[in-house]
């Protein structure tokens, strides 16, 4: 009677855990220690949870075990089966709009952590022409690179001016810069030099560029620290400042947010993701395709890596660039043409 009792003990305590990890969201996990390690790689779980169902079907095998490997088999199969729903309706493709690029009033925003600039200036600005980008959002890249990136972009035709802010030198994770074009007007940074609230993000910097002539959207290079565990209160208010930012009517944020949709319960406002912004990917049928990191498969990866604007923009066009993983960096680009709604 005991290993009964026990048993499905053990079982219910599962369902309970699995449920909790599908969706920590639904009991305000999402942002603390394990839940948001777990969800923020949902194909990967759904593995485990097929490998971790199928050894129960085995055990189940034996008469002895039958009732304990099956209940517990099917609860794991639930787990696996939940993140592939999620996964699959928030996108495994992408859309592509072949008469986007003809509109001027359409935004193409490209964004790529270049892991402390291992991708050469080269093959950065030549997916940059090759995209029609107007933004080029860079975390972990320093001025010199920018600059770099920026010239081989005008002798490709496309001239851009270049932001960068960085907390020191000693890393070059600690710089992010952002590419604008001059076709959208002259922007100006705003976003504080120094770490942390109310001026910017608290280990790692982002761009705030705003119009000169306050015509165009607020343009937000992002660069979140990673929720690792003496950063996490970091990452908490990272999260919170992102969306702070993205609290008027014309935001067009990009980059690393160390984050995915699920990090971001709670912070939307008006129907938005984070602040008043809503995720490009998700939108645009890509949001569960994984853009960290490269040595896994873009299904098992992490979508940590965003396109985010405010409803006054439209998505055209999303997708995760997957066919240069071999670059060096250990993120995939993310690309998405924007254009205005209406």
């Amino acid at each position: 009677m005991l290993p009964r009792i026990l048993g499905w003990a053990i079982v219910l305590g599962t369902a309970a855990v699995a449920a909790v990890l599908l969706w920590p969201q639904g009991v305000g996990l999402q942002n603390q220690w394990i839940a948001a390690h777990v969800v923020a790689l949902r194909g990967a779980a759904a593995v485990a949870g097929i490998a971790a169902a199928g050894g129960f079907a085995l055990l189940a095998l034996p008469r002895r075990t039958r009732r304990f490997g099956i209940a517990m088999a099917v609860v794991l199969a639930l787990f696996a089966a939940g993140n592939v729903a999620i996964i699959a309706a928030r996108g495994t493709g992408g859309t592509t709009a072949p008469d986007a690029a003809g509109d001027a009033a359409s935004v193409t925003v490209l964004s790529w952590n270049t892991l402390g600039e291992v991708p050469e200036a080269s093959t950065i600005a030549e997916l940059a022409l090759a995209e029609g980008a107007d933004v080029v959002v860079l975390p972990e890249t320093t001025d010199p690179l920018g600059e770099a990136v920026a010239v081989a972009m005008r002798d490709g035709g496309r001239p851009m001016w270049v932001h960068t802010l960085a907390y020191d030198d000693i890393a070059k994770a600690r710089s992010t810069t952002l590419l604008i074009s001059p076709e959208l007007g002259d922007y100006e940074v705003v976003s504080a030099e120094a770490p942390g609230p109310p001026g910017n993000t608290n280990t790692l910097p982002s761009v705030v560029a705003d119009p000169v002539d306050g015509d165009g959207p607020r343009i937000v290079a992002v660069h979140a620290v990673a929720p690792i565990r003496w950063e996490f209160r970091n990452w908490r208010s990272d999260l919170d400042w992102l969306a702070e930012q993205c609290a008027g009517e014309n935001v067009i944020m990009a980059g690393d947010f160390n984050a995915t949709l699920d990090h971001f319960a709670g912070r939307g406002v008006d129907g938005g993701d984070l602040g008043r912004c809503r995720d490009a990917a998700a939108g645009g049928g890509a949001g569960g395709l994984g853009t960290w990191p490269t040595d896994l498969p873009e299904l098992l990866g992490s979508p940590i890596d965003h396109v985010m604007a405010t409803p006054g923009w439209r998505v055209d066009a999303v997708r995760v660039v997957g066919e240069i993983d071999g670059s060096g960096s250990d993120h995939r680009p993310i690309v998405a043409t924007l254009s205005p709604a209406g």
